[in-house]
């Protein structure tokens, strides 16, 4: 019988914004080549498995195996090695509390609509993984009584940087918000990379669209494809949306919750499954673009942008929503006018990224608008410092997609908005929240019509 779901979206006490550690994350997710100089960068790595070992630790005979696309850190000389897993952000800002078998065992995992399986820490994992990540809620599939095991379905996430997780893949009933979805795929880790090991939360809540999804011989279905089959949620209302909270810049000594140049925070952080929150609507109904889902993700066209009175003519660009990524990607000239727009701005190589003055007045900053089909949406200015990196600068929110070739608009610009996620009618949908600024009274009050 289908229902209404409302959830916290956990505001995660242990999370601390590093700009550079956000970005890297970035690159390994999306495959990113860096086009902002900086530590970071990508090779094709040759390696040779020989048959024989000469004494000199040489290969003879075998194969050589070119792994493509391989992010890859530079040190002081210029020599290039694996990604340290503490160069990467190791934590999510935004958690979702799932029940997970019968009785339901409760994990805290990563909200991503950037990806689509639903993938868990697991009693599968070696007892040392399980020994360092002691603070993990873990899941035993062997204590809950409606678990089924799907013999031979396997799973494999791999990042840009190489690493990756996997494991193995069975049944049983999830609660989402209160929703009870029968006979969910879960993915059950049974290996993990360093990177992953050191990861957000108890694993992840993938939701995206399915054809992404990574389990083999045969794709499973999403959370919410299976609340849309067993009649969970409404017929005409077969979204999901996402109300992030916006918490004000980190400084430098790990403060989440300072502020910046005068902005109050708005930390109310939620999710629902079959219905858009009116409390929270501001009145206005979302401006809706359609999706195009061929790649898995909720992506649609972004064709301009606007900074101040500049417009940004993009033609045939387009731009995802994904709440798996902290930071807002955008192409290099886009960046180039924002950045441009802001006295005192620069790349910083250190950082791999843009950055600007703490001193900088944000109520001065030239509206920052980014197109979501026909409709322009602004980040809000308090959105634009990210971390306060301690030397007069801040790292923006906004950073080079690099060799990406569509925009990846992370919870920076999700926090400037409600999202709704429509999957009955394959449509993205936003209404323009108001900037927390106390200086602040007309920024971003609505969604305009592009020019």
């Amino acid at each position: 019988m289908a229902g209404l779901a409302r959830g916290a979206l956990i505001l995660n006490p242990n999370y601390k914004r590093n700009g550079l550690k956000s970005y890297v994350r970035a690159l390994r997710k999306w495959h990113i080549s860096p086009t902002v100089e900086g530590p970071y960068c990508v090779i094709n790595k040759v390696s040779h498995q020989g048959k024989f070992t000469t004494a000199t630790g040489g290969h003879i005979g075998g194969r050589t195996r070119v792994q493509k696309h391989i992010l890859v850190k530079k040190d002081a000389g210029g020599q290039k090695g694996d990604v340290p897993a503490e160069d990467t952000e190791n934590n999510a800002e935004y958690l979702v509390s799932v029940g997970i078998g019968t009785p339901a065992q409760n994990l805290n995992l990563d909200f991503d609509t950037g990806s689509s399986d639903l993938w868990v820490w697991s009693t599968e994992l070696p007892a040392s993984t399980l020994e360092s990540g002691s603070s993990h809620n873990i899941f035993d599939s062997s204590k809950s009584s409606t678990w089924q095991t799907s013999s031979g379905s396997t799973w494999q996430i791999q990042y840009g940087d190489g690493s990756t997780a996997s494991g193995d893949v069975g049944t049983d009933s999830v609660n989402v918000g209160g929703i009870v979805v029968q006979s969910q795929a879960v993915e059950l880790a049974k290996t993990l990379s360093s990177s992953f090991a050191s990861g957000p939360g108890d694993g992840l809540l993938g939701l995206a669209w399915p054809n992404i999804n990574t389990v083999q011989p045969q794709s499973v279905a999403t959370p919410v494809e299976n609340m849309i089959s067993q009649s969970d949620i409404p017929s005409d209302a077969q979204l999901f949306t996402a109300y992030l909270g916006s918490v004000g810049v980190a400084s430098a000594s790990g403060n989440s919750s300072s502020t910046a140049s005068g902005s109050t925070t708005d930390s109310t952080s939620f999710y629902t499954f079959g219905f858009i929150d009116q409390d929270y609507s501001n009145g206005q109904a979302p401006a809706y673009t359609p999706v195009d889902n061929s790649q898995g993700f909720w992506m649609f066209d972004s064709a301009s942008a606007q900074v101040g009175s500049q417009t940004v003519n993009r033609s045939g660009n387009k731009a995802i929503a994904d709440t798996g990524t902290t930071l807002c990607l955008v192409s290099d000239d886009l960046c180039q006018a924002i950045y441009g727009a802001i006295p005192g701005a620069q790349q910083n190589s250190q950082q791999q990224g843009w950055v600007f003055p703490t001193d900088t007045d944000l109520s001065s900053l030239p509206q920052i608008q980014v197109a979501g089909g026909d409709n322009l949406f602004t980040i809000n200015p308090e959105e634009l410092p990210f971390e306060d990196l301690g030397d007069g600068t801040y790292y923006g929110g906004i950073q080079s997609r690099g060799s990406q070739d569509f925009d990846i608009f992370g919870d920076v610009f999700l926090r400037s908005v409600y999202a709704v996620f429509d999957q009955g009618h394959v449509q993205f949908g936003a209404i323009q929240r108001a900037s927390t600024l106390t200086s602040s009274s007309s920024t971003g009050d609505s969604a305009t019509a592009s020019s």
